[in-house]
């Protein structure tokens, strides 16, 4: 039997945007925003690699199947009460120190040069955002940011996983847009594993605030389903 055109072609930088731009509106709350792109987001997993599209249709079809009162209970009950499901990424390499503040303020420059201001009260780290960004702001600093945090992107696959959450697919398919992971990203997910963040109690102030983990459901308003919009 002959494999799919789709299945067995190379990925490409069109298809890392349309994966990224994908994820990142999945891993935003379930509102009916999402739930209306259900048909857009399916015809874009289809026409994706199998490796990314697969994923990416799995966890559509659990979109699906789930009443929407129970899609929302579970994903704040994912990624709100646990801390090894966080979807900002400096928290895994940084916790809560001051290193994480300067962290942040890279992924806040990288937007500004890239021309686009976030709203405040949002975190340029949540991955989301971070994907978003990447898909239609700036690939290459986007494809950067994220492969510097391949450890806790990881670690955040792993959790979900573990978990049996149906996010883990979403995780699954941004990982394979991604580099494999190299000794150094091997070795951190075995320490943060083991570990956990740094756990040392302090404002950032370096960013502006000593917020620890703020409501993870804005966004940077760079695609057509976010309630934030970006101003450039």
């Amino acid at each position: 039997m002959k494999k799919s055109k789709t299945a067995s072609r190379a990925l490409t930088g069109t298809d890392r945007a349309i994966a990224w731009q994908s994820a990142s509106l999945l891993l935003g709350y379930p509102d009916e925003h999402l739930l209306e792109r259900r048909p857009l987001l399916r015809r874009a997993a289809a026409e994706l690699p199998a490796a990314v599209g697969g994923p990416l249709g799995r966890f559509l079809d659990h979109l699906d199947a789930t009443p929407p009162p129970e899609l929302a209970a579970d994903y704040v009950a994912t990624f709100d009460h646990r801390k090894r499901c966080c979807l900002y990424l400096t928290y895994y390499a940084y916790g809560d120190t001051r290193e994480r503040g300067r962290a942040l303020l890279r992924f806040k420059t990288a937007y500004r040069e890239a021309g686009l201001v976030l709203d405040d009260g949002e975190l340029p780290d949540h991955l989301a955002v971070v994907l978003e960004f990447a898909a239609t702001g700036d690939p290459e600093t986007g494809h950067r940011l994220l492969t510097e945090h391949r450890a806790g992107l990881e670690l955040l696959r792993l959790a979900l996983t573990d978990a049996a959450s149906p996010w883990g697919a979403v995780l699954e398919a941004v990982s394979a847009t991604l580099p494999p992971l190299a000794g150094n990203d091997r070795e951190a997910v075995f320490r943060l594993a083991a570990e956990g963040p740094p756990e040392e109690e302090v404002g950032r102030e370096t960013y502006g605030g000593p917020v620890l983990l703020p409501e993870p459901r804005v966004r940077m308003g760079a695609g057509p389903a976010t309630r934030r919009g970006a101003r450039a």
